[in-house]
């Protein structure tokens, strides 16, 4: 069948570029057209060629694919067969670039081309077996009610999914009982067992009435030309099941009664119920912080339109709106305060536990509780773009994303039940051939196959993940995927940057000397030169010159220069404020003999003209260590780690915060593009390096580190760059973070362990006959408790 995949370029800016596409394109084996129109930026190719092949092509050319990232429930999964089949069936649609299935939250995320259809997506689920929950879209509306617009909507009601599944668990318990106790009866030489009719009476609902889940789930794994779980569990019940009929038909009345098996059969998928009972239950605690997170989004707002306030749905809420929180309400966006003052509560997301003071000019981050104000605030960031949507997306990310272990499991899994099954065969034929018991043959196969447990291999690493980053994100850690948690165990260097990540991050202006006018007009300068810029040291002098009201100067042709200060107009003439550096390459001599400030960050103002510079004034500033800082630097020493700073202040301002701190390494004077060399540099020597940033200028060096940890608290661009991102600015969380990364990677090895230990010591034991196939159902129950339970643990981490 031929196939049309319209694909999205990114990066293209001419002819050359569409050409390169399409030649690229065109290469790839199984391609029989591809055209690029460079004007719409779409590419069209013809040909039976999964999408993935494609994008690796356009990637080799030096350009990129658009796509959109997608997440859905996905009905009737039970092991990481399944999982493995559902992401095998995405990765054959036109369009579908990367597929992922979480077993553990039964969902599956998709990075999609823009022109996959949602149908396409549910047929190709469908195929193999399983049922693609495709959300249903949910209006907002606003009905009127006499003052106002009010919100409206219910979202469904429904039963969380461990109780629903109670009931069977009930009643296959309620018909097995009189099968298993008469059996306690023959440790004492008593034969209580039931007649064979009630057997069966009571054996069958259990296998075909509550047991039907497993043969629906098992023969759709068929069609599919594949195997799973519930395969495994109705060949191996219905094996038992089946010659407990033969036994009893065939009995001719002339010996002794036979032993029939329907109380295996019936145990069995009893307890197999209970396990998948138990282990939805457990499950369900593993999202736990994700629903904490989702939660706080208020689902109300009070907004002030047309001379009113009105009640409206939180999702109506637009950017520059005005809102009204009051006491005990949750803020419904982030936003500026612009009236009243109060405590807020930003423990679920950030972490820190003391309420904050919010006063005019302050930020708020929607979803946390305002405690005993009333604040008026203006809507900044609503709806997805708010703070707690991306870190709602974050912690999704992260859970649903594969720890690069998983791909040996992933590889397992392909072939664990077709392995199994054949171990089951062997069984049976070396017991019946070879040693002349059929019955026991089947028994013993029938064990072999209730034994195995893919469900514990497909829960041990993503069960794992989402706990750890759930209590990663409740303490105001977020990751970005998994990926970054194994980095964070092979860390052995982290890099600080100084300013607002070992420091406050708000110098004060402490010295200021004129050298060639007043001290007056020295600070006017600096403070007309200042007032463009972002930089903290300029804001420093911004304060104290509206401090000594000091009337501001006009500049013009004002240009940041990066890494080294900044340059304008004053009047006639030329001025430059910035580093000793930049002083030194004007050609100035500077007396730093006039620094009085010890470790003082210094900034340097100077004319410029026809090539000559000359010095007008120092400026010395003190940014003090957090005070979480020393003992931040304390924790990661003792776990083997160095502990280095990297900055671009002066050497001075560096060695005296390094010599506080009693950090192993510090480089001072180092400009934007040279903080990336110089984490490569300390990554030539075999480190592995760990970069902690919160400016735009560090984020060359958090891409360049094995493990970029950003502060919140800074900028977009340091966040974006980095792997893992802390809401709270204090620096004691970076050795937090990797404590709970070794924790979590260490729980997802304890889990593979479990989860292979029981089908390693478990499968031969029941294929020599030393299992029982109710103690085979009970064991396979068990391992996949076992494994989330396990990782609950981390749960209860605190730092």
């Amino acid at each position: 069948m031929t196939i049309t995949t319209t694909l999205k370029i990114k990066g293209m800016n001419c002819a050359s570029c569409a050409g390169r596409v399409e030649k690229a394109l065109s290469a790839v084996d199984g391609v029989t057209q591809a055209s690029v129109n460079l004007a719409t930026e779409m590419a069209a190719v013809t040909g039976d060629v999964p999408t993935q092949a494609l994008e690796a092509a356009v990637l080799a050319a030096g350009y990129q694919l658009e796509s959109s990232a997608r997440q859905f429930a996905v009905k009737g999964m039970s092991c990481a067969s399944c999982a493995g089949r559902v992401e095998k069936s995405l990765l054959k649609v036109s369009g579908v670039l990367a597929a992922s299935v979480n077993l553990a939250t039964e969902q599956v995320s998709l990075r999609l081309t823009n022109a996959v259809s949602d149908d396409s997506l549910a047929q190709a689920v469908a195929n193999a077996g399983y049922e693609l929950v495709l959300a249903p879209t949910v209006a907002e509306t606003e009905i009127g009610a006499g003052h106002g617009p009010e919100a409206g909507g219910t979202a469904p009601n429904q039963l969380a999914f461990y109780q629903q599944d109670s009931w069977p668990v009930l009643g296959a318990a309620l018909l097995t009982i009189p099968l298993v106790l008469p059996m306690f009866g023959l440790l004492f030489g008593v034969d209580w067992m039931l007649p064979a009719f009630w057997q069966w009476l009571l054996a069958t609902p259990v296998q075909f009435y509550f047991g039907a889940r497993f043969y629906q789930a098992g023969w759709h794994a068929l069609k599919a030309k594949s195997g799973n779980m519930d395969l495994l569990v109705s060949i191996g019940t219905s094996a038992a099941y089946g010659l407990s009929l033969y036994l009893w038909h065939s009995f001719d009345g002339h010996h002794g009664a036979p032993h029939l098996y329907f109380e295996s059969s019936a145990a069995v998928l009893t307890l197999v119920l209970l396990g998948k009972f138990l282990e939805k239950r457990a499950k369900k605690r593993t999202t736990d912080a994700l629903q904490a997170l989702e939660n706080l989004k208020p689902t109300t707002a009070t907004v002030w339109r047309d001379g009113s306030w009105y009640r409206v749905a939180a999702a109506a809420l637009k950017q520059y709106d005005k809102v009204k929180v009051l006491p005990g309400e949750r803020i419904p966006a982030d936003g500026i305060v612009v009236n009243g003052s109060s405590h807020v509560d930003e423990a679920l997301i950030s972490g820190e536990s003391i309420p904050l003071h919010k006063t005019v000019g302050d930020h708020l981050t929607g979803g946390a509780i305002n405690l005993d104000g009333l604040l008026e605030f203006e809507a900044m960031a609503v709806g997805s773009e708010s703070m707690l949507a991306k870190i709602i997306r974050l912690v999704e990310q992260a859970q649903g994303a594969k720890a690069p272990v998983q791909a040996l499991v992933d590889k397992i899994s392909n072939i664990f039940v077709p392995v199994v099954l054949l171990i089951a065969l062997l069984t049976l034929l070396v017991w019946g051939l070879v040693l002349n018991d059929w019955t026991q043959g089947i028994l013993h196969a029938v064990a072999v196959l209730v034994i195995a447990c893919p469900c514990a291999l497909g829960l041990a690493t993503p069960a794992a993940i989402m706990a750890g980053t759930g209590t990663a994100a409740r303490h105001g850690i977020l990751v970005k995927d998994a990926v970054a948690l194994e980095q964070a165990t092979k860390i052995d260097y982290v890099v600080f940057d100084k300013t607002g990540t070992l420091t406050a991050g708000k110098p004060e202006l402490l010295q200021l000397t004129a050298f060639a006018e007043s001290q007056q007009t020295v600070l006017q300068m600096a403070y007309a030169l200042s007032q463009h810029s972002e930089h903290p040291l300029a804001k420093a002098v911004v304060q104290y010159a509206q401090i000594q009201q000091v009337p501001l100067g006009e500049v013009s042709q004002f240009t940041v220069v990066a890494g080294k200060g900044v340059q304008a107009q004053f009047g006639e003439r030329t001025v430059v404020l910035g580093s000793g550096h930049w002083m030194r390459e004007l050609g100035l001599t500077l007396p730093t003999e006039q620094i009085q400030i010890p470790g003082a960050s210094v900034s340097w103002l100077a004319e410029t003209c026809a090539g000559q510079a000359k010095l007008l004034g120092l400026f010395c500033f003190a940014d003090q260590a957090k005070p979480e800082a020393k003992a931040a630097v304390q924790k990661l020493q003792q776990r083997g780690i160095q502990v280095a700073m990297l900055t671009g202040d002066s050497q001075q301002s560096a060695s005296y915060i390094a010599e506080q701190l009693g950090l192993d390494h510090v480089q001072a004077e180092v400009l934007p593009q040279g903080k990336a060399q110089a984490i490569a540099d300390i990554q030539a020597q075999g480190f592995q390096v760990a970069m902690v940033g919160d400016g735009i200028n560090d984020a060359p060096a958090l891409a360049q580190a094995d493990l970029g940890i950003a502060m919140a608290t800074g900028t977009e661009v340091a966040v974006s760059a980095a792997a893992m991102t802390l809401m709270r600015g204090n620096p004691a969380l970076v050795a937090s973070a990797l404590q709970l990364a070794s924790a979590t990677y260490r729980n997802i090895q304890q889990n593979l362990f479990w989860a292979f230990a029981f089908n390693i010591v478990g499968i031969p034991l029941a294929a020599m006959g030393m299992l029982n196939p109710v103690i085979a159902g009970a064991a396979m129950a068990c391992s996949s408790v076992l494994v989330v339970t396990n990782a609950l643990r981390l749960q209860r981490m605190s730092f």
